[in-house]
């Protein structure tokens, strides 16, 4: 139940690691309607997490900080893409990392088997995260979940149940924590683009 949390926060910490950026508590509930078939799944709705991160830009400004960096650890935050949008068009710093081109060069960094595409949940990626980071979490069993689901275009209409029993869209079997360490590396380097951009005053 926490693996997108804990996945975001290590990413995060890689960033700190290497910028002088400071960390601000995970946001752990958001949109996740899309695994309701999975008792224990909690959401907000869309609006109530763009409110929620408005909010907390807000709060940062009256605090002199002026740049916010979204690190979003669940793909079904679609929301994010919109409040970083209005906020560059209001003429605010903010941005939302890793974008998929991130993900995509630290991948082959990271000498990760699996495409994005087949790599949508608890696969070979968040898997080698997990064994890197926090190996402790993960359950026995995971090196024999793998399950391929690629075409998932009515995901949005069925929910995830529709295409896995188990939860698991990838191959996590493929994880190491090698690849979880080069992954975080390599994403750590990509920030650094942000940081230029973020941080520039032209």
């Amino acid at each position: 139940m926490a693996t997108d949390t804990l996945v975001a926060c290590a990413i995060a910490r890689a960033v700190a690691d290497s910028y002088p950026v400071h960390l601000l508590p995970p946001v752990t509930i958001s949109c996740s309607h899309e695994h309701a078939a999975w008792p224990g799944t909690v959401s907000i709705s869309a609006v109530t997490l763009h409110a929620v991160v408005r909010d907390i830009a807000d709060s940062l400004r009256r605090s002199g900080i002026d740049t916010l960096v979204l690190v979003n650890g669940h793909g079904g935050n679609y929301v994010l893409g919109n409040v970083v949008q209005e906020a560059s068009a209001r003429g605010e710093r903010m941005a939302l990392f890793p974008a998929p081109e991130d993900w995509e060069a630290a991948r082959a960094r990271a000498g990760v088997v699996t495409s994005l595409l087949t790599d949508m949940h608890a696969g070979e990626i968040e898997t080698s995260i997990l064994l890197h980071t926090s190996p402790e979490v993960l359950r026995p069993g995971y090196e024999t979940s793998d399950h391929v689901s690629d075409d998932r275009r009515h995901l949005l209409t069925t929910g995830m149940s529709a295409y896995t029993d188990s939860g698991v869209i990838g191959r996590p079997s493929l994880g190491t924590a090698e690849k979880g360490k080069e992954l975080l590396t390599s994403l750590a380097d990509s920030f650094g683009a942000y940081f230029s951009l973020l941080t520039s005053d032209s």
